[in-house]
C-alpha cells in the first residue's frame, strides 16, 4: 500500500477508519527525516496490511501541535483510535519492525481498559481539586 499524506482535513477519517495506522511527522528540511522516509516506505511495502500515512509538520503545523509533536521525525502508531506509540528519531528498519510486531501483538481490550482506567483516575484528582479550592 502507499503511503497517504495526512491533513487536518482527513485525518480523523483515516485514522478513525483503520485498525492500525503508523504515522511518519517529517518535513523537507529534516535530515534525519530524510534518511527515514526509504525505511517507512519499504515497510509500507513489507505490511500491505497496514495504513502508513505521513505528516508534513511544516504544511500541517496545528496537526503537529495537537498531537504534541516536539521533534521530528517521530513515528506514531495508532491502534482502534488509540495512540499505543511514538517516539521521536529516525528508527533503523530492524527497530521499526519490532514496534510493529510490539504493536501488533497488544491485546487492544486490555489496553482499552487501561485508558479507561487512566482517565477516570484523571477525572477523579480533577474533581478533588475543584472540591479542595471550593472548601
Amino acid at each position: 500500500m502507499s503511503t497517504i499524506e495526512l491533513t487536518k482535513e482527513n485525518f480523523d477519517e483515516i485514522v478513525s477508519g483503520n485498525d492500525f495506522v503508523l504515522i511518519d511527522f517529517w518535513a523537507e528540511w529534516c535530515g534525519p527525516c530524510k534518511q527515514f522516509g526509504p525505511v517507512f516506505e519499504k515497510s509500507s511495502e513489507t505490511h500491505e496490511d497496514l495504513v502508513f500515512a505521513k505528516v508534513d509538520t511544516e504544511a500541517q503545523p496545528e496537526l503537529a501541535q495537537a498531537l504534541q509533536i516536539q521533534s521530528i521525525p517521530t513515528v506514531m502508531i495508532v491502534r482502534e483510535n488509540i495512540a499505543v506509540f511514538a517516539q521521536p528519531g529516525a528508527l533503523p528498519a530492524e527497530a521499526l519492525e519490532d514496534v510493529i510486531g510490539q504493536a501488533r501483538a497488544l491485546d487492544m481490550d486490555e489496553v482499552r481498559a487501561s485508558v479507561a482506567e487512566a482517565q477516570q483516575s484523571e477525572q477523579a484528582e480533577a474533581e478533588q481539586g475543584q472540591q479542595a479550592q471550593g472548601s
